[in-house]
């Protein structure tokens, strides 16, 4: 296929996904989720306003949705397992199937009690990752509720906390960069240990005195476009400023700019594009073109 009509069919696929738009009820979590494993430590309740998941010694849990994604905006609050959650992982994902599955992470990384929780990004495509970007948070995440989206769109992924972007992905196909934009998604969830790994590499292990840990989640929105129809919907009837479908050709404005450098100024505490150990032979070529924290970090 020569590139002009490869550019008809693609331009072809936007116009019939955004003519297929149409809004839908507003959902909850017993309409639109699958607890999938963990037994009674996943719950739902509030007549499916509100879930949680539990970790004890024995299990974890996870839930998914029922729907599959290609394209769209996801909102969740989530109130993070509080006090010492050293050793736990909350996880937050979009994510198709098989080996060479595509994936946009959110997950976050307990610590001992006072210490700042890590929010690990990380995205793949055809099965291979290694874009990690870690932040701290600006705020406590443990009292109360906050906002994480995921904004996946043909030009762009964008991860937001509370509105603010905290990561840009753009599409970089034309530099031989993959973009996950060909597999449908289904959005993933789960509580579970990971004390080998998750705090300060390992060194501090779960305290399953502490047991069970938790972790809530409320107002799930969806917009997106459902696979395999490609209509697209809304599950909340969102207010947000965006139209139902703006997430299809969001872009940062210029205030937006400012909070993402704000955050990556301020709390980034691993790039991979600045990560010269990992990547003694450079780079990946799409941190060449990225606008990005002058600090160099290097893996442990």
């Amino acid at each position: 296929m020569s590139p002009s009509s490869q550019m008809i069919s693609y331009t072809f696929l936007l116009s019939l996904i955004v003519a297929y738009l149409k809004i839908a009820s507003a959902g909850n979590f017993y309409q639109h989720i699958d607890i999938t494993w963990g037994g009674q430590r996943a719950k739902i309740l509030n007549g499916g306003q509100l879930l949680t998941l539990s970790l004890d010694k024995f299990s974890g849990s996870g839930f998914q949705s029922k729907d599959q994604y290609l394209f769209g905006r996801v909102d969740m609050q989530l109130k993070l397992v509080p006090g010492n959650s050293a050793g736990t992982v909350t996880t937050y994902y979009l994510s198709s199937r098989g080996t060479t599955h595509d994936e946009i992470d959110f997950e976050f990384l307990g610590n001992s009690s006072g210490q700042p929780y890590t929010v690990h990004t990380n995205i793949y495509t055809q099965g291979k990752g290694k874009r990690e970007q870690q932040f701290h948070l600006w705020f406590d995440p443990t009292i109360t509720f906050h906002e994480y989206s995921i904004i996946w769109n043909p030009q762009r992924i964008i991860f937001m906390v509370d509105n603010i972007p905290i990561r840009v992905f753009s599409n970089k196909e034309a530099i031989g960069v993959p973009y996950p934009k060909g597999q449908p998604m289904r959005l993933y969830s789960s509580l579970w240990n990971a004390d080998d790994w998750a705090t300060q590499g390992g060194r501090v292990k779960t305290d399953w005195k502490k047991a069970p840990f938790t972790a809530a989640y409320r107002n799930f929105n969806v917009n997106a476009c459902i696979w395999p129809s490609t209509s697209c919907f809304s599950r909340s009837g969102s207010t947000k400023s965006l139209p139902s479908n703006g997430w299809m050709y969001q872009v940062l404005d210029v205030n937006d700019q400012k909070r993402l450098k704000w955050v990556q100024k301020n709390y980034m505490i691993y790039n991979y594009c600045t990560d010269l150990r990992r990547f003694p032979q450079g780079v990946p070529p799409e941190c060449k073109q990225q606008s990005s924290s002058k600090k160099v970090y290097v893996s442990n």
